[in-house]
């Protein structure tokens, strides 16, 4: 890095599809200070399947796009991503070169230990991968690889402190060569309860819950089927919002209609804040999680949270001060939701809670703060 020139910054990432690590990496390429950093971006494709969030929401954000670096994993493919991407580092020349996701982390930090030795690499694990999305075989390669690749990353950021901790606990790296550094989201467009409904078009009398994630089995939607079914039964006032894409779309949007179910599927959306604004409890089921944004937002919309008690979901929901921590399985959130339909002061009382707390604790200025901060000391 030259004097008084800004430092250089790439981040790498396999795909921008709506999520959790596309928003953290595009609020970064927004936000940073440009007086200081130089950002690039280089993320893959995404899945047919996927909506990609740099065509959808953040056009604002040029990228250079990596054919074969997306989701799927192909020898030819990989390697093919691997020497185009060992060209762009060569070409931008990074002093800190920031990864997200997993295989982008493995490809980005081994073409950059070849090609620019002297940039300091960062690594942020989004999510919880050690449990739920690989078999036992595939973890203990996973945790192999993570240990080796330690050898050579300057940081690894954790975006919560369980999946810190876990991380920790299977030795990819001691504690000290970890930063914590929450998720932070720009405040939540605030729309009057009775104004959000109308405008789409739900009753103003009934009460709904509301999921927002993708649709794919690590996030359990078949348990929001479960849910529907026991409020078929018991609370004919009560529906569930849908508000999500994914492979399990078609099938469960079926599956709901053929049953009659109190559910309602509206694909992916950009106006989600107008539908947590319209909603009264946010839900998650998922068996998996690192800290999902979608819990943040819901508390910035002073909504009350039920959720299975996995991963960094913890850092979001405190038990019963912000919402309801629930055993992993579909019996847990039923128990969950049906408490707190039962108790309207309960509801009130946990959401302005997680309000209060979302406001202190996951704002994108702390955000953009921290990260500043660790490229200034790495370099």
């Amino acid at each position: 890095m030259k004097p008084n020139q800004p430092a250089k910054v790439m981040q790498i990432i396999a795909r921008m599809n709506v999520g959790g690590p596309a928003i953290l990496v595009a609020d970064l390429m927004r936000n940073l200070h440009a007086s200081k950093f130089e950002m690039r971006l280089v993320t893959g494709y995404c899945d047919e399947n996927e909506s990609d969030y740099l065509d959808e929401v953040a056009t604002d954000i040029k990228a250079i796009r990596v054919p074969g670096l997306g989701r799927s994993i192909s020898t030819g493919k990989d390697l093919k991503a691997f020497f185009l991407l060992m060209r762009e580092i060569r070409r931008f020349k990074p002093d800190v070169i920031h990864t997200h996701t997993s295989k982008a982390g493995v490809l980005g930090r081994a073409a950059a230990f070849l090609v620019r030795p002297s940039a300091k690499r960062i690594h942020t694990f989004h999510g919880h991968l050690l449990h739920g999305y690989f078999d036992s075989r595939k973890v203990k390669i996973l945790v192999l690889i993570e240990k080796m690749l330690g050898l050579i990353t300057y940081k690894f950021v954790a975006i919560g402190n369980v999946v810190k901790d876990d991380l920790v606990n299977v030795g990819i790296a001691k504690n000290c060569k970890f930063e914590v550094i929450y998720p932070g989201l720009q405040n939540l467009v605030i729309y009057p309860k009775l104004e959000a409904r109308e405008i789409l078009g739900l009753d103003p009398e009934k009460i709904y819950l509301v999921y927002v994630g993708r649709l794919t089995q690590i996030k359990r939607p078949d348990r929001l089927i479960e849910l529907g079914r026991y409020l078929k039964e018991h609370h004919l006032s009560v529906q569930i919002i849908i508000a999500g894409a994914g492979e399990l779309l078609e099938e469960l949007t079926a599956l709901s209609e053929s049953e009659s179910l109190p559910m309602i599927f509206l694909g992916w959306r950009n106006d989600i804040d107008l539908i947590l604004n319209a909603s009264d409890i946010a839900v998650l089921c998922s068996d998996n999680e690192g800290i999902p944004l979608t819990l943040i937002q819901a508390s910035q919309a002073s909504l009350p949270i039920v959720s299975t008690n996995v991963g960094s979901v913890r850092d979001i929901v405190l038990d019963n001060v912000t919402g309801l921590l629930t055993e992993v399985s579909t019996k847990g959130i039923i128990h969950g939701v049906s408490r707190l339909l039962n108790d309207p002061d309960s509801r009130t009382r946990l959401g302005e809670s997680g309000q209060k707390r979302a406001e202190k604790v996951f704002s994108s200025q702390v955000m953009v703060m921290r990260h500043e901060e660790l490229y200034s000391q790495s370099l």
